[in-house]
């Protein structure tokens, strides 16, 4: 008896990882996703084949969407509209303003929908939830850099064969603090309602119209100077104001932006983030129930 007892007690030495359920509102096992660091890895790399595996072109719809968008663009707005872009070259201020926010929207609808998509492998296997919604960003950042190495290629094309005065800053050097500012924006933003939309189906259908308000809320097709003095507060209001026109201050050297509105588009994500965190950890004890 004594022997099978001292066996039982030096098994249970030899497990590395226990698993228990969430008592605390703040228990979030953020130390369990980097655990599972290398399942973000293959989720990411998953989102990636499943999406282009049977495609002609394959990741060049990564650059022809926002290309032909861009273009659209410059017709509608820059052209008919006449819609001025601080002196910035039409293809670099709309194609640039596609990029983030088709990222923002990517993040945000997809991370919205984590729960439903889902549901199949949540409800059968065990591991840290956040890695799928973490992993989802991570693919959608791919997308973003591919973009961005186009974006670059056009850049160098109007500054060097159409000689376009475009005063680009050391500013620049933060570009990945500026993808992170907005994938934490669109992630956490989408962790909110998806921890909503399990019992509430029908947020899914507020959420496709009001992203498509949105881009015209947010300075996607026209600069932050084009707004009369009057409503300027009124867009700085929207979180997704201040890293697009900060991000048109750093390359471009267009565009002004007052330090009240990033930092308060700073604070809005920090608590947005904190906030997705806690409702997606409390909402995914028991979403198998509800959803």
């Amino acid at each position: 008896m004594n022997e099978n007892k001292a066996l039982e007690t030096s098994g249970a030495k030899q497990w590395t990882k226990v698993i228990t359920a969430k008592k605390r509102l703040l228990d979030l096992h953020l130390r369990d996703v980097w655990d599972y660091r290398y399942l973000v890895k293959m989720f990411i790399k998953r989102d990636f084949v499943v999406t282009y595996k049977q495609t002609v072109l394959g990741p060049v719809w990564y650059l022809v969407q926002p290309l032909v968008t861009s273009i659209m663009y410059m017709f509608i707005f820059g052209r008919l509209a006449n819609v001025g872009t601080d002196g910035v070259p039409f293809i670099l201020f709309y194609f640039a303003g596609t990029m983030l926010w088709t990222y923002f929207t990517s993040c945000l609808t997809s991370c919205s929908a984590t729960f439903s998509a889902n549901q199949a492998v949540f409800g059968k296997v065990y591991f840290p939830r956040l890695t799928s919604p973490i992993a989802t960003c991570g693919f959608h950042v791919i997308k973003l850099l591919i973009q961005f190495a186009l974006l670059a290629v056009i850049f160098l094309h109007a500054v060097f064969i159409q000689k376009a005065k475009i005063n680009i800053s050391w500013l620049a050097l933060t570009f990945p603090l500026i993808v992170l500012w907005i994938g934490l924006l669109g992630g956490s933003m989408g962790l909110i309602i998806s921890s909503l939309t399990t019992k509430y189906r029908d947020l899914n259908i507020l959420l496709a119209f009001g992203v498509q308000l949105g881009m015209y809320a947010t300075p996607v097709v026209y600069p932050l100077s084009q707004l009369p003095p009057k409503l300027q507060w009124l867009a700085c209001l929207n979180p997704m104001c201040a890293p697009i026109e900060f991000f048109r201050i750093a390359f471009y050297g267009a565009g002004h932006l007052d330090q009240s509105v990033w930092i308060s588009s700073v604070a809005a994500t920090v608590v947005l983030t904190f906030l997705g965190l806690v409702l997606f950890t409390k909402n995914e004890r028991n979403f198998v129930d509800v959803i």
